[in-house]
């Protein structure tokens, strides 16, 4: 799959924040960037997965809240 660069201006206490959360995460600050944007993209189409490799098994998706 070919990657789509674009120039992101970001506050740097945001910038602080998402690092911080990568590094919680292992993920470096581009990839938990894709990981927020993917999970909200599949939270606005009602929970079905954005990039099938990346989807989890049936049996380990969360609930959905209610």
């Amino acid at each position: 799959m070919a990657r789509k660069q674009f120039l992101l201006r970001i506050d740097p206490e945001l910038w602080g924040e998402l690092e911080r959360w990568a590094k919680d995460e292992l993920r470096s600050v581009n990839g938990q960037i894709e990981y927020v944007l993917r999970d909200a993209v599949r939270r606005r189409r009602g929970g079905a997965c954005v990039d099938e490799r990346r989807c989890r098994p049936a049996s380990e998706q969360p609930e959905p809240p209610d």
